[in-house]
Order: structure tokens, then C-alpha cells, then sequence
């Protein structure tokens, strides 16, 4: 005999999905107030992406140019992007593209200009510029993705003088250049993601060494003499010049190792770790998702202050810090994709966001401290995709865009 007052199974379920309705119909907040030090913040939807057909005036005014039969795209070889996430299309997540972006106010005062001109391709789709880097002098270096056979690497004065040109037969067709950064001897360092090569260039613009075989993609295992790249994006250098290169770009596909190449059977998301002398000392894999785990390395920094190695795991909105050595430290989750990541003057960590277009401040526990930047679009103080950044010395940072042949500098206010 049924109990007095007791549901039926049908009503205990209808109660479920209606609880199930309530809980759909409650909308995540689509802004915030300053708070605990962060700036305020909201949500903006996101914008076309020119995809390298644009090009920009001296006032970085941006000018979309319309395909035409003969405008060959800058990136070449046969690896494609990751345009999906949390864990890109091998865990099926939310396209990027139609993401809402998290952008914060700008309340630190700095002060945008575009003081460096790209040299306009003598064919084909002008690409983008995905990173810059600063050396002790003040010089800027740019990469810009170009069509094969066209000098791709820029050195500028800080005034914005072009000061050398680098030219193809230097570096080679970099397919889809990715990190770019300054050693403590001036060399300058390229990453190329679907080459699967790193160069180190001199400044003055001569091939010093190449880390990886052109177009080989595999395992770097000592043990059986194979000393190949797998999708190499981000550089950086310990403060007593360690260096480390980043791979992994989104890490595509289910089959990324393991299969038959058997080159390619250890891992695509790693850190590989190099001396001073330039000597291989060890590497530590991604994988996956978990703690000290990461979907790829996008963006890569060394803290000045202890010499742990952050990494920006951007397909998982983490960023994930290691000891110089690969030991796991701890994860900071953030709230915009990790896609560029550099330490300023003063020691204090910084990220660029990618298509949320911005480059923010943060503490050391990932809280948001202040951002550069409006968000995303193609307007001046805008970025289709924030990317790679340095800072010189005096604390101006300077932003590449990896849709737009664009360096953003935004130089910070005066002290009184």
C-alpha cells in the first residue's frame, strides 16, 4: 500500500526536469564590477578575423583586402590550427569563433602607438605578425608570416627606423611563425609550428643554429640519436639563459603520436629544456588535462624572481607553473585564454589573450590586476588575436597581432 503523501515516480521525475529548467534558465553574468583589485569587467561578442588579408597605415589604421585569385596565403604546410577548445577537436568543445570574450577596463593609462611598419609582401596576402621581442639596446624584432621566398624577419630601432631586413635565404620560408625571442647575447629566436624548426639568428642577421629538421615532425629522444620538433610555438630563456621551447600547437587530433610513425610515439605537448651552452638537459610532456598536464604550451615565460617556467595551456584557459627543472608547482585557472606570456621590467607577470584582445597584468596566484587593449576587432587598441609580447626596458610592451601585420606599443604613464 502506498504511504499517504508519497510522489508517484512520474511526478518525482517531472520534479527533476523542472528543477532542470530552473537551473538552464539562470544566465552566467555577462559583466562585473571592480573588485579586490581587479578592474571591472564584461562580456563582448567577437569580431571578424581578416585572417592576414589586411594591411595598415602608420596610424594602424587596418584595411581588409579582399581575396583575389592570386593572394596566396602566408601560412604553409600541411598541420591545421586548433579552432576549438576546451581541449580543441579531439574533446569537441565550443568553436573560439563564436565565443563571448571576457575583456576588462583599461584603467592604467597607457598610451597606444604605432611606430613600426611592416614592409608591405611584394605578392600575395600581406599575414599577420604574430610576436615581438626586444633586445638589451632597445632594438624591436618582428616575424611576420609572409608567402614563401619573402623576407619574413624585421629589426627596428626603437624610433621605429627599419634597421635590417633579414632575408629569405637566412631564415627560410617560416610556414607559420609562431615565438619570437631575444637571448642574453642579442641572438634573436624563431619558432616555426608547421616547419617544426627553431632558429637562432644573430643580430646582424646570420642562421647560427637550427633546433629541429625542416618539416620533420617527431620526438626528441636522444636515446635512439632523433632530435625532432613536434609543432614548436613559444620561446623563453631562464635568467641565467637556460633555454626552453614550447610545442604542441592545440595538439591536434587523437593521433598526434602513438600511431605508426614510429619517429612520433612519445608525446606532441612538451617542454624541452636546453643550457646555457645550448646542451639538451630534459623535457616534460602535457598529454592531457590534470594537474601539471596541458593541451599545449602556447604561451611560455620564465620568472626572473625563481626561474620556475610558466606555461599558458590556452586550450584549457590555465596556466600551469613549473620548477627551471619540470617539476610541478601549481595551476592558476583563468578566465581568458592563455596565449602569450612575458614577465616586465619589475618581475610581474603578464598574459596576452588571444581573440579576447587584450594583454592583462597579473598577481602571482592569476588575478587579473589591469589589461591593455579593447578587445577584439581591427580597430587601433584592438587585436584579431593578441599574441606574442615583450617589454623593453622603460617598461613599454609591445603586442603582436597574429591576423593583422600590426605592433601595438603601448607605453605606460609617467611616474611623478
Amino acid at each position: 500500500m502506498k504511504p499517504t503523501g508519497a510522489l508517484s515516480t512520474a511526478s518525482v521525475i517531472a520534479f527533476i526536469i523542472a528543477l532542470g529548467g530552473i537551473a538552464a534558465a539562470v544566465e552566467p553574468p555577462t559583466s562585473g564590477p571592480a573588485a579586490n583589485g581587479s578592474p571591472a569587467w564584461k562580456m563582448l561578442k567577437g569580431a571578424p578575423d581578416p585572417v592576414g588579408r589586411a594591411s595598415v597605415d602608420a596610424n594602424g589604421v587596418v584595411t581588409v583586402l579582399e581575396r583575389t585569385p592570386d593572394m596566396k596565403s602566408p601560412v604553409g604546410g600541411n598541420v591545421p590550427a586548433c579552432a576549438n577548445t576546451t581541449l580543441c577537436t579531439r574533446k569537441g568543445g565550443p568553436s573560439r569563433a563564436v565565443s563571448d570574450r571576457v575583456t576588462w577596463d583599461q584603467t592604467m593609462g597607457y598610451t597606444l602607438s604605432f611606430p613600426y611598419q611592416l614592409p608591405p609582401p611584394t605578392s600575395g596576402m600581406p599575414g599577420g605578425a604574430p610576436g615581438a621581442a626586444v633586445d638589451s639596446q632597445g632594438n624591436v624584432w618582428v616575424m611576420q608570416r609572409k608567402p614563401e621566398g619573402q623576407p619574413q624577419l624585421y629589426k627596428f630601432a626603437a624610433d621605429g627606423k627599419l634597421l635590417l631586413t633579414v632575408p629569405a635565404s637566412v631564415t627560410g620560408y617560416q610556414q607559420k611563425a609562431h615565438g619570437i625571442a631575444v637571448d642574453p647575447k642579442d641572438n634573436v629566436w624563431i619558432a616555426d609550428t608547421n616547419g617544426a624548426t627553431v632558429l637562432q639568428i644573430s643580430p646582424d642577421g646570420k642562421l647560427l643554429r637550427t633546433i629541429g629538421t625542416k618539416e620533420k615532425r617527431g620526438d626528441w629522444d636522444p636515446a635512439k640519436g632523433q632530435e625532432l620538433l613536434w609543432q614548436p610555438v613559444s620561446i623563453a630563456f631562464g635568467p641565467q639563459g637556460d633555454l626552453y621551447i614550447g610545442e604542441g600547437h592545440a595538439n591536434e587530433g587523437p593521433n598526434d603520436y602513438g600511431g605508426p610513425d614510429p619517429a612520433n610515439q612519445i608525446s606532441a605537448a612538451r617542454v624541452l629544456h636546453f643550457g646555457p651552452d645550448g646542451k639538451f638537459i630534459n623535457q616534460w610532456f602535457g598529454d592531457d588535462n590534470g594537474p601539471g598536464k596541458f593541451g599545449e604550451s602556447h604561451g611560455l615565460a620564465v620568472d626572473p624572481k625563481n626561474g620556475d617556467v610558466w606555461v599558458g595551456d590556452r586550450e584549457q584557459y590555465r596556466i600551469i607553473i613549473f620548477s627551471s627543472t619540470g617539476k610541478f608547482v601549481r595551476t592558476l585557472s583563468m578566465r581568458n585564454l592563455p596565449c602569450g606570456l612575458a614577465f616586465d621590467q619589475n618581475g610581474d607577470p603578464w598574459m596576452s589573450t588571444g581573440q579576447d584582445g587584450q594583454v592583462v597584468k597579473l598577481d602571482r596566484n592569476g588575478k587579473v590586476l589591469g589589461a591593455v587593449g579593447r578587445g577584439m576587432g581591427i580597430e587601433p587598441g584592438q587585436f584579431a588575436e593578441a599574441n606574442y609580447f615583450a617589454f623593453d626596458k622603460a617598461g613599454s610592451l609591445y603586442v603582436g597581432d597574429t591576423s593583422i601585420p600590426r605592433i601595438s606599443k603601448f607605453t605606460p604613464p609617467k611616474r611623478r
